[in-house]
């Protein structure tokens, strides 16, 4: 018995050490539509997980018109925005993100992709970079920039930062002039010091849209020709770093609004598949599945939540979708929206 308890002891001890040595972190996008209602729910979820940030892929707002987390769908009979379109486009709109669906993260760190939305006219990049400044050029970021060269101190959609031995690479592929050459020079460069470095073991890379040869690949920088050609550099780019240092390599991105895992095991990537994620599940109007999803892929639409991030001790990173209930969120947006509009928007946001 006392061999018993001995040994119970000390796989306790064990498991309190790996633990101790693992984080986490969190990913979701497009947010546009029902944001407002699902994001809170998202904020409590990966508060609650212990997560050291939380990475928003882009698409906040629908921009083209006003998202119906603030002018109800008429057929519920609740009322309309007390704004016009133009008000909206004008900065409420973003205002509005900022406020309902950052705020209740509170404390925690937050990082901004920009999403394809987030330039639809009167929007621009200049005016994302402007508005979000706060969020792109954060002590962590901007000390990253100088550090790789003191004489940078450019505003950019784009960025990356290096924590417990790994490399978060934001990409920007929000239009259809990229990826540019100027983000294209500095992707290699970032790569380059990765490659070289002993202490990066893993690099985690997030954009917007997924890179060509995806599943679904319509909806991806297979779309646009810029976006095929440059998109295609940058996944043989990170495929060659994998292969010649064994440095774990992860791709995320949103835009199609439903769940996926795996999203590069294609023909198209035969022999060169990279794990990658499609996590645009944070309260956008929901996508049905492309019709090569494959029943042997994990893959949910009609759901919201966001992928959850464990990193071990060695920078090895495992993955888990948290879906929400309908419950997690009313429990969230109690007095806040309507019943009627929380139900629509959980059971009816959907094409």
């Amino acid at each position: 018995m006392k061999r018993l308890a001995r040994s119970a002891m000390l796989l306790c001890i064990a498991c309190a050490a790996i633990e101790a040595a693992s984080w986490k972190f969190a990913v979701s996008g497009d947010s546009r539509n029902c944001g407002g209602m699902v994001m809170p729910a998202i904020a409590a979820g990966v508060r609650s997980a212990g997560a050291d940030f939380y990475w928003h892929l882009g698409d906040f707002r629908m921009t083209y018109g006003i998202d119906e987390d603030m002018s109800p769908p008429a057929k519920l009979g609740l009322p309309a925005a007390r704004l016009s379109l133009a008000e909206y486009q004008q900065g409420a709109g973003w205002a509005d993100f900022i406020a309902r669906q950052m705020g209740p993260f509170g404390d925690l760190p937050i990082f901004l992709i920009p999403g394809n939305h987030e330039t639809i006219l009167p929007s621009t990049r200049e005016r994302y970079l402007i508005q979000f400044a706060d969020w792109i050029d954060t002590p962590v970021l901007r000390a990253q920039r100088l550090q790789d060269d003191p004489r940078d101190h450019k505003l950019r959609a784009y960025y990356h930062w290096v924590t417990h031995n790994i490399d978060f690479v934001a990409l920007d592929n929000a239009s259809e002039d990229q990826f540019d050459e100027a983000q294209l020079k500095w992707f290699h460069s970032v790569l380059d010091r990765d490659e070289a470095s002993d202490e990066i073991r893993s690099i985690v890379v997030g954009m917007h849209a997924t890179l060509p040869g995806s599943i679904g690949s319509d909806h991806s920088m297979s779309a646009w020709s810029q976006g095929e050609k440059s998109g295609r550099e940058v996944y043989e780019a990170l495929w060659r770093v994998q292969a010649r240092t064994h440095k774990r390599v992860y791709l995320l991105a949103s835009h199609s609004h439903f769940y996926m895992e795996d999203v590069y095991r294609t023909e198209q990537w035969k022999g060169m598949v990279l794990p990658g994620w499609i996590v645009g599940t944070a309260g956008a109007v929901r996508y049905r599945l492309p019709s090569n999803t494959g029943s042997h892929r994990k893959a949910m639409t009609d759901v919201y939540g966001y992928l959850l991030a464990t990193v071990t001790e060695d920078s090895s990173i495992s993955f888990s979708f948290q879906q929400l209930s309908l419950k997690d969120l009313r429990r969230m947006n109690q007095g806040k929206y309507p019943d009627q509009l929380i139900r629509w928007c959980y059971d009816e946001n959907r094409r």
